[in-house]
C-alpha cells in the first residue's frame, strides 16, 4: 500500500475529524474541446469558485483541428489560479487536483529537452481520414480479422471476438500517430532513437506540472487512444505491432485515483498533490455517479457521448459501442461502452455565429415557437459521422429549404438532428449491449435545452435525469481526487451529495416522430461521401 493509500485509510476512520476541517478544498478541472474549466469543491461537492477560458483550436488546413500547447499550459495555470482567487482561499487550502481531459488528443515530445514536436492533434482531427479507410481496407486487416475469428471460434475469447470487428476510426489516435510519423520526420527520428514521449493531454499535463519527473496516464484515457486493450488491462502489442509503432514510446499506465506527484512548488507555491487523472466522459460517468451495472450518462457538450456501465468486465462489440475502462480505484475495475456523435454543440455555436440567434438559451424558445420545422432537416457532420454510419468524408447540410423557411425553422431543424442523433446511438446500445438500463442521467451545456431533452425522451422512451450542475466532468474529476487523499469517505457519500435538477418523462410515443425521422435518415444518406481525398 503507497503512503497516499495508507493516508486516505487512516483518514477514512476519522470521519469527525474531516468533518470539523472546513477549511480543506480539492480542485476538479475539465480541459474539454471547447474550454477550460476549474472548479473549487468544498465537502458538500458545491462550488466555492470557478474560472474558465475558451479552448482556442488552430485550423492549419480544412479538417485539420490542432490546439497550441503553450497557449494551453498558460491557460491551464491561469484558470487554477482564479478559481483558487474567486472561492477566497488559499492554495496552501487545496489538498488534492483531479485533471479530466478531452480524450485521444495527443502530443509528442524530446524525452530528454522536454520539447514538444508539434502542436497537439485533436480528436476531431481528420488528417488520417485517408490512413483510415486505407488500412481498414488493408490486407493485413483483414487477415487479422479472419485469424481472429478463427481463434474465437476455437477459444470464445472476447478479446478475439472484438478483434475480429475491429476498424480504426479517426477519432483514435492510432493512425494520427502513423501519420505524424510519416510526415515529420523529427518524430520518426526520434522514435528510432528511443528519444519520444507520446502523450494525451492529461499525460503532458502531469508532465509539465511537475517540471518532468512524472510521465503517467491512467486507465480511462489509455482506453480511448486505440492501442490499448481493455481486456488485458495494458496497451495493446497486436495493435502495436500491426502499425509498428514501439511500445516504449507510450506512457506507463496508473489506477485513475492515484497518486501521480505533486505540482512543483515554483508554479502555485505550494506542491498540491495531482491524485487523479480521467478521461473526461468517464470523469462524467463518475460525476453522475453512475456506479452500477446499466446506469446510462447521455453527455451534450461539444459532441454527444452516450455511456453505459458495463460491471467489471469489457463487452464485446460489434464496431458501434467501443469498450472502454471507466475508472479503476484499487481493485476496482469499472468498464464501459461508448458511443458518439461529434457535433452538437458545435453545430449550436455555428448557428450563433451566422446570427441565427444571440444567445443559445433563446433556441429553446425558438423550436418551440413552431409546430414542426416545416420538412427541413440538418445533418449535424461537420467533423464527419461517427457510428453507426462512421463516414469522416460525411458534409453538413441543410435539406429541404423553401421560400417559407426562416431562421426559426433552422434552429429547430438543428436541434431536432440533436435528438434524432441519440436516438440513434440509443438504438445500437440497446442491440449491441445487452445490459437492462437502469439509469439515464444527463450532463453538458446542451442538456440545459429543454427541448432537446423532452424530444430525447419521447424517442427512447425513457426517463433522463438532468443534474442542478451540468460540468460533470470538473465534478469527476474533483470526486476522483478527493477519494484518494480521503476528502470524501466513499462513493456512497458521493452518492449522498448529488442533486438533481429536473427529470424528463416521455410525453408522446416516438412512432409520432417516426416519419420526420426516416426522412432525416435519408438527409443523412446523402450527405456521405461527399468529400473526396483532394
Amino acid at each position: 500500500m503507497s503512503r497516499l493509500q495508507a493516508g486516505a485509510e487512516q483518514r477514512r476512520e476519522e470521519p469527525s475529524a474531516r468533518a470539523s476541517s472546513p477549511s480543506r478544498f480539492v480542485l476538479g478541472l475539465d480541459v474539454g474541446s471547447t474550454v477550460i474549466r476549474c472548479h473549487v469543491y468544498d465537502r458538500t461537492a458545491r462550488v466555492r469558485g470557478s474560472s474558465a477560458q475558451k479552448v482556442e483550436n488552430v485550423y492549419p488546413q480544412p479538417g485539420w483541428v490542432e490546439i497550441d500547447p503553450d497557449a494551453l499550459w498558460a491557460q491551464f495555470v491561469a484558470v487554477i489560479k482564479d478559481a483558487v482567487k474567486a472561492a477566497g482561499v488559499q492554495m496552501h487550502q487545496i489538498v488534492g487536483l483531479g485533471i479530466s481531459t478531452q480524450r485521444a488528443t495527443f502530443i509528442t515530445w524530446n524525452k530528454r529537452t522536454g520539447h514538444h514536436f508539434h502542436n497537439f492533434i485533436s480528436w476531431q482531427d481528420l488528417r488520417a481520414a485517408e490512413l483510415v479507410k486505407s488500412w481498414n481496407n488493408s490486407l493485413v486487416m483483414k487477415l487479422l480479422r479472419g485469424s481472429c475469428r478463427v481463434l474465437h471460434f476455437f477459444s470464445r475469447s472476447k478479446l478475439m471476438l472484438t478483434v475480429s470487428r475491429f476498424n480504426f476510426t479517426t477519432q483514435h489516435a492510432t493512425l494520427r500517430l502513423i501519420w505524424i510519423l510519416q510526415n515529420l520526420s523529427e518524430v520518426q527520428k526520434a522514435v528510432e532513437e528511443d528519444n519520444c514521449c507520446f502523450g494525451t493531454i492529461d499525460t503532458w499535463l502531469l508532465h509539465k506540472l511537475t517540471k518532468g519527473s512524472s510521465y503517467a496516464t491512467d486507465y480511462s484515457n489509455a482506453s480511448t487512444t486505440g492501442f490499448f486493450d481493455p481486456f488485458g488491462m495494458c496497451w495493446s502489442k497486436i495493435i502495436a505491432n500491426v502499425v509498428s509503432i514501439p511500445l516504449s514510446i507510450l506512457p506507463p499506465v496508473k489506477d485513475t485515483s492515484h497518486n501521480f506527484g505533486s505540482v512543483d512548488e515554483e508554479i502555485f507555491g505550494v506542491p498540491i498533490p495531482v491524485v487523479a487523472l480521467v478521461g473526461d466522459q468517464q470523469s462524467a460517468m463518475f460525476g453522475e455517479c453512475c456506479f452500477q451495472t446499466g446506469d446510462v450518462k447521455l453527455t451534450m457538450g461539444t459532441g454527444t457521448f452516450l455511456d453505459i456501465n458495463t460491471g467489471n468486465s469489457p463487452q464485446h462489440v460489434n464496431g458501434g459501442f467501443y469498450p472502454l475502462i471507466g475508472w479503476k480505484i484499487g481493485q476496482e475495475v469499472v468498464c464501459l461502452a461508448e458511443g458518439n456523435a461529434g457535433d452538437t454543440g458545435t453545430a449550436i455555436i455555428w448557428a450563433q455565429k451566422l446570427d441565427l440567434f444571440t444567445d443559445a438559451a433563446e433556441t429553446e424558445k425558438m423550436a418551440l415557437s413552431l409546430e414542426d420545422s416545416e420538412g427541413v432537416y440538418f445533418v449535424p457532420s461537420f467533423n464527419g459521422l461517427q457510428a453507426p454510419l462512421n463516414d469522416p468524408c460525411a458534409c453538413a447540410s441543410f435539406m429541404g429549404l423553401k421560400h417559407s423557411t426562416s431562421k426559426y425553422h433552422l434552429v429547430r431543424a438543428i436541434l431536432e438532428s440533436i435528438a434524432f442523433r441519440n436516438k440513434q446511438l440509443y438504438d445500437m446500445m440497446q442491440r449491441e449491449i445487452q445490459i437492462p438500463v437502469t439509469n439515464i442521467r444527463a450532463d453538458g451545456g446542451v442538456c440545459n435545452n429543454a427541448f432537446v431533452m423532452q424530444m430525447t425522451s419521447d424517442l427512447i422512451n425513457e426517463r433522463i435525469d438532468r443534474p442542478a450542475h451540468f460540468d460533470m466532468s470538473c465534478l469527476g474529476a474533483a470526486t476522483l481526487a478527493g477519494l484518494a487523499v480521503g476528502f470524501w469517505a466513499d462513493k456512497e457519500e458521493l452518492q449522498k451529495l448529488r442533486r438533481s435538477e429536473m427529470v424528463f418523462k416521455p410525453q408522446k410515443k416516438w412512432q409520432e416522430y417516426e416519419m420526420n425521422m426516416e426522412n432525416w435518415v435519408k438527409a443523412v444518406k446523402r450527405s456521405m461521401n461527399w468529400y473526396n481525398k483532394a
